[in-house]
């Protein structure tokens, strides 16, 4: 069993940062690929970043390339998601997740574990 708890969120202007927390406990977490997803209200969860196991590899999506930066720390079994020039359309619950599968985390949709998510609030 592998539990996430997601930290960091709050309300920023836009322009702003956050850097988001994921600290992990359980099973090995190194050996997962981890990613960051979010749901804004009434939309659907999309995906946001993802990183790979060893933090080798790692993908964005297009409306947050350049802007947000995922990493991961496997001595302190934690992911961060650095988001800068955070716009409105950021706003969102941020969840983190965690698969055994680069290309299920990249394509979404189920994950082995999902942490309960923080919400990131960006106003105008």
């Amino acid at each position: 069993q592998v539990q996430l708890v997601e930290s960091g969120g709050g309300l920023v202007q836009a322009g702003g940062s956050l850097r988001l927390s994921c600290v992990t406990s359980g099973r090995t977490f190194s050996s997962y690929t981890m990613g960051w997803f979010r749901q804004a209200p009434g939309k659907e969860r999309e995906f946001v970043a993802a990183i790979s196991w060893s933090g080798g590899r790692s993908a964005y999506a297009d409306s947050v390339k350049g802007r947000f930066t995922i990493s991961r720390n496997n001595a302190k079994t934690t992911i961060y998601l650095q988001m800068d020039s955070l716009k409105p359309e950021d706003t969102a619950v941020y969840y983190c997740a965690a698969d055994l599968s680069y290309n299920a985390v990249i394509r979404g949709g189920t994950m082995d574990y999902w942490g309960k998510g923080t919400l990131v609030t960006v106003s105008s």
